[in-house]
């Protein structure tokens, strides 16, 4: 947008500027905001005060994330040498990016790494001087944004703030926040226990992340006093963690999520959308079986983040979608595919309620499919004539805890399906554990056909 002439505004214009704009924003009319904010967007290359008032509309997370980086890159670009512009964009970056989406990879937007380097200079030639503060403030945030890529300067930077000014609670909390997000806990309990240390009224956010990283430390003890003291109905359970009744969540699960990663493999991996049994405000038991091996599956214990990203809508039901924070306690349940045939919807799924120790049948999908009649008699002779016959077929895996029997676990499986009219269910890596290779062989073929394979 440089590159042209604009009429100088005056301190009133930009104020007035700055409430009609966040009045339509807060009112939901995005393009009337929009269309006010380019005003200042033009004046913002020659006035220090226009680019003040886009940086606090921004803060104030008044734009959609995409316009909000736009204005934010040319802000970086009309004044890459003025600190107190830079200082401020730093702080306000939080609200260029999905920070509820915790485990993204770093944003690709060459403004956020230029603000880090600008800043980290600053604050470099500033130490110890006035306005060393400040700096540190937008420092430690855009730092922080960058997901593991600038790590060392988002905690020294958060350090240095509660170093410089130790009754800020803010300062503690935000490096309690910074350590929690990079699986730090039992630091990160202490920062959070400073934080609420220095005011004199519980702050939600500060019992929030308290909870979260005590939880994540496996201390029950504190992380079961911060849920009293915020009204949960909730006492010691599994795991020597709080437990009590909550809804079933969603839980975004990542193979690499932020608290367990580097600087070097800097992105979630593969990611599933999962159902989570909720055992507390913050970690639960997985209860999907999934597609793809994350390192984490059915039966395994993680930690949530408290804020959701999404919501996902069943019927009037509105479920909340938490991103995986840590893996707590993986249970190393066995797994088996299996694929299968029934009569009805959810036949072979329900035979879950035959089996031992929490292990199930879990469907990934149920589909009508036309099968050829004879293969599916005789599966080893070429057939010259196929006849059609359509199949009800289950596709998904078998999950057990490491303790049961596979024999054991074929057995109860056999009794199920055989009580439920018209089943049938082959799972032959199953019967190659149990010792069945006879058996192995002939659920092998009949797996086949009905994969596709």
């Amino acid at each position: 947008m440089s590159g042209f002439l604009s009429k100088i505004l005056s301190a009133d214009e930009i104020k007035s500027l700055e409430r009609e704009i966040t009045k339509e924003a807060e009112a939901g009319r995005e393009e009337a905001a929009w269309q006010k904010l380019q005003q200042l967007r033009k004046a913002q290359h020659h006035q220090h005060e226009a680019a003040e008032s886009l940086l606090r509309i921004i803060d104030q997370q008044c734009l959609p994330l995409e316009g909000a980086a736009d204005v934010v890159s040319e802000i970086a670009q009309s004044h890459r040498h003025d600190v107190n512009i830079l200082k401020l964009l730093g702080e306000c970056l939080e609200a260029v990016r999905d920070i509820d989406d915790l485990n993204a990879p770093p944003p690709d937007d060459a403004v956020f790494h230029t603000v880090v380097e600008t800043l980290a200079g600053f604050a470099e030639h500033h130490d110890g001087l006035a306005g060393d503060e400040a700096i540190l403030r937008g420092l430690a945030t855009s730092a922080r944004m960058l997901a593991r890529q600038y790590d060392g300067i988002a905690e020294n930077s958060c350090r240095k703030l509660a170093e410089i000014n130790p009754q800020n609670s803010a300062y503690h909390y935000n490096l309690g926040l910074f350590l929690k997000t990079r699986g730090r806990f039992e630091e990160g309990m202490k920062s959070n226990q400073t934080a609420a240390s220095l005011v004199d009224e519980a702050v939600d956010s500060y019992e929030w992340n308290l909870g979260i990283c005590a939880t994540g430390a496996g201390n029950g003890a504190i992380a079961l006093d911060v849920w009293k003291r915020m009204g949960q109905k909730i006492e010691l359970g599994r795991f020597g963690l709080p437990e009590g009744s909550y809804p079933q969540c969603k839980v975004k699960l990542a193979e690499r999520p932020l608290a367990e990663r580097s600087a070097d493999e800097d992105d979630p991996g593969l990611e599933e959308t999962i159902w989570l049994e909720r055992l507390s405000p913050c970690h639960g038991i997985i209860r999907s079986v999934l597609y793809q091996d994350l390192g984490v599956d059915y039966g395994d214990v993680i930690l949530l983040d408290g804020a959701p990203i999404t919501y996902h809508s069943y019927g009037d039901a509105k479920v909340p979608v938490f991103p995986h924070l840590a893996t707590l306690i993986r249970r190393n349940y066995q797994f088996f595919d299996f694929a299968g045939t029934q009569d009805k919807p959810r036949q072979l799924a329900d035979a879950s309620i035959d089996l031992d120790e929490d292990a199930i049948v879990y469907s990934h999908s149920e589909n009508f499919r036309h099968l050829c009649a004879n293969c599916w008699r005789d599966p080893d002779i070429d057939h010259e004539h196929h006849e059609s016959m359509e199949k009800h077929v289950v596709i998904g895996r078998i999950a057990a805890p490491g303790q049961v029997d596979p024999g054991r676990l074929l057995d109860q499986l056999d009794e199920a399906v055989a009580k439920r009219s018209r089943c049938q269910l082959y799972a032959p890596d199953l019967c190659v554990v149990a010792g069945f290779e006879r058996r192995a062989s002939h659920d092998r073929r009949r797996f086949d056909l009905l994969v596709g394979n």
